[in-house]
């Protein structure tokens, strides 16, 4: 089956297809001749992964899900959360970012903090929402030359290891992403999706 994913982040998009399998085929704005730049300014993660996913469904009236993830720091009262990507700047800039966060943590002893991840998914016109979770710490420096956003100095709990340092099967054992989009591969495949035939 065909399912649209609300992204052009090549990054996102290579983690995502090792999650879903073979079972579905994953399109990506670029893949639908779609340019449009969509706005992520509501205030919450489920917010603009709604918005993201009602744009594209309104235009094309195919089945699709979109996104969202946020940083969320226990002694930045949980910030940056819905501005993770814009933290620094618009220009969605990871190591300015990084600097950021590691310059307001920089006399904090509570390195505790958790990604988080939100899906909507519109099929058939009707509009569900999966979350994924993962704890862990922050660390003072970067490490890690794998993953992409904020994985350099996030280490999950239980892990001796950052997100940049582990290979994508390893991060999809336990990244929040991979845990959100589980739930929705588990959902597609229980309500008999993956079982369709061609575009949907």
């Amino acid at each position: 089956m065909e399912l649209i994913f609300a992204s052009n982040n090549k990054n996102k998009i290579r983690e995502i297809n090792h999650v879903l399998g073979d079972s579905f085929k994953l399109l990506s704005l670029a893949d639908i001749d779609m340019e449009d730049d969509i706005p992520e300014n509501e205030l919450t993660l489920e917010g603009n992964a709604l918005l993201k996913a009602r744009h594209v469904f309104n235009i094309t009236g195919m089945n699709v899900f979109a996104d969202d993830t946020g940083l969320e720091v226990e002694a930045l009262n949980g910030r940056p959360g819905v501005h993770s990507a814009r933290f620094a700047g618009v220009n969605k800039d990871s190591d300015a970012n990084i600097e950021k966060l590691l310059l307001l943590l920089r006399n904090s002893n509570n390195r505790k903090a958790r990604f988080r991840t939100v899906i909507a998914l519109i099929l058939d016109g009707n509009e569900h929402i999966f979350e994924g979770i993962v704890s862990g710490t922050i660390l003072s420096e970067k490490r890690g030359r794998n993953g992409f956003g904020y994985d350099p100095v996030f280490v999950p709990e239980g892990r001796k290891h950052t997100f940049a340092e582990m290979d994508l099967n390893e991060k999809n054992m336990m990244s929040h992403r991979a845990r959100a989009f589980e739930k929705l591969r588990s959902f597609l495949s229980s309500s008999g999706v993956s079982e369709k035939k061609g575009p949907i």
